[in-house]
């Protein structure tokens, strides 16, 4: 278990996920209203945009709030407009991070950006400074409620899938990994066998990951969850792992 996966679910056994809504609630309207703006206003025909209105039902936004959405990207309100960034850095322990971003300002998004990872022992770098220790993929994401680990992976094999990561436990889910090309005739087979995912976006899956001990856990931690606590920030990409020692001391 490695990187945002075995942050997640660390944060959820220390009880700190983000409960701020409209925090949550800014992420998803942004997603919707470029989905919307880039594709069709109608999810049934846009890939992206239906993995956004999932989301946002699972978070339990209106139905009134999610077509204002879709209608303000389908629009031409300039106000609503909204450039798609990646950063890539480094965080504590020489972790390689991908920070995308969706941003009205760039500039006000990479000074906060910067910013934070300073703040929390990191540094910003490049363009494509790290994004070669990652694979670009497909990812979906469905509740363990679809069937079990064997019935899943024998499905998603079955759709063209390449790998399959089981979670445990009832708030476990099924992650499953694809090529970029095989994306939505993955997705496509997906729903067909196993329903809508709750979530279907191309992400950046580390190659390896590096072992992180001590105080640098915290760090590495904390440093991740301020990204995240960002408005414009949408997805926070790491290639860590954390030891066993350290697994046991944030589980107690």
């Amino acid at each position: 278990m490695a990187g945002h996966s075995q942050f997640k679910n660390i944060m959820h056994r220390k009880g700190r996920q983000d409960a701020q809504r409209a925090k949550i609630f800014t992420k998803l309207i942004r997603e919707i209203t470029t989905a919307a703006r880039l594709g069709a206003a109608d999810p049934n025909a846009n890939p992206r945009l239906r993995a956004a209105v999932i989301a946002a039902r699972e978070a339990n936004m209106t139905r009134d709030t999610i077509d204002r959405a879709i209608k303000r990207g389908s629009g031409t309100d300039a106000d609503t407009t909204y450039d798609e960034v990646r950063y890539e850095g480094y965080g504590p322990g020489g972790v390689a991070l991908i920070v995308e971003a969706l941003t009205n300002n760039r500039n006000r998004t990479a000074g906060e950006v910067r910013s934070t990872l300073t703040k929390h022992g990191g540094n910003l770098g490049e363009s494509n400074s790290v994004s070669f220790m990652f694979d670009r993929v497909g990812e979906f994401r469905f509740p363990r409620s679809v069937g079990g680990a064997d019935d899943v992976l024998e499905k998603a094999i079955d759709a063209g899938a390449d790998d399959v990561v089981s979670g445990e436990g009832a708030d476990g889910v099924h992650e499953i990994f694809c090529a970029q090309d095989s994306f939505n005739t993955v997705r496509e087979a997906l729903e067909k066998s196993l329903g809508q995912p709750s979530v279907a976006k191309l992400s950046w899956r580390p190659k390896s990951t590096t072992l992180v001990e001590g105080e640098a856990v915290q760090t590495l931690l904390d440093l991740i969850a301020a990204l995240e606590d960002n408005d414009d920030v949408q997805n926070v990409y790491a290639n860590f792992e954390v030891s066993d020692d350290a697994l046991a001391k944030f589980a107690a």
